[in-house]
């Protein structure tokens, strides 16, 4: 069995958005997920969300059969994680994947702390075997480009992007519940990576 961890985004919890469909689905072939509820999730900050994500990612499994997710600023958190990750000590996770995450800051003046200072993408990159990024080309918070989000993330992350026509952020708001084929997809090709 391997274990995913969701980081949900901005006013999130484990039954927003996509989250019920890929834990059924995940769950059916024989997997484990998880999605914390972070704290002050109305007000995120970046060191009580960082703590509390890794908290549970370290309590789920070993690195290696252990596949992060981050969904919105939760991808960014789980980014903020890595950079504190110690692969020599911890072990390298199987896999990342990244759903409508920001590569830089987008307007939203209570997330700027977590941009703040760029990214450590060498130690990032040395966390995790492979990096894969989802975006939607008619996604509202990533504008005016989603592309240069993807493009920045590949290029950092040596990640795999699937950029769809449409989706949006993939759940507009937490409680629109949405299926994502495409996210159990791409978990499920890091996991048999």
């Amino acid at each position: 069995m391997s274990e995913i961890v969701v980081s949900h985004g901005y006013g999130s919890s484990s039954d927003s958005v996509w989250f019920p469909y890929l834990t059924e689905q995940l769950a059916a072939a024989g997997h484990r997920v998880t999605v914390p509820l972070l704290p002050e999730t109305a007000a995120p900050r970046l060191e009580p969300w960082r703590k509390a994500y890794g908290e549970a990612v370290l309590a789920a499994g070993p690195a290696e059969s252990t596949v992060l997710v981050g969904h919105s600023i939760g991808g960014v958190n789980v980014l903020r994680f890595l950079e504190q990750h110690d692969p020599e000590t911890q072990g390298v996770f199987a896999g990342v994947l990244l759903v409508a995450t920001s590569a830089h800051e987008v307007g939203y003046d209570e997330l700027a702390e977590f941009f703040q200072g760029g990214f450590d993408w060498e130690r990032i990159r040395r966390s995790a075997r492979q990096f894969r990024v989802l975006q939607a080309m008619d996604d509202p918070v990533n504008q005016p480009d989603p592309t240069e989000h993807v493009r920045l993330l590949v290029g950092s992350l040596g990640a795999t992007a699937v950029v769809t026509p449409t989706g949006a952020h993939f759940g507009a708001t937490p409680d629109d519940h949405v299926e994502v084929p495409e996210a159990v997809r791409l978990v499920t090709e890091l996991l048999a990576a």
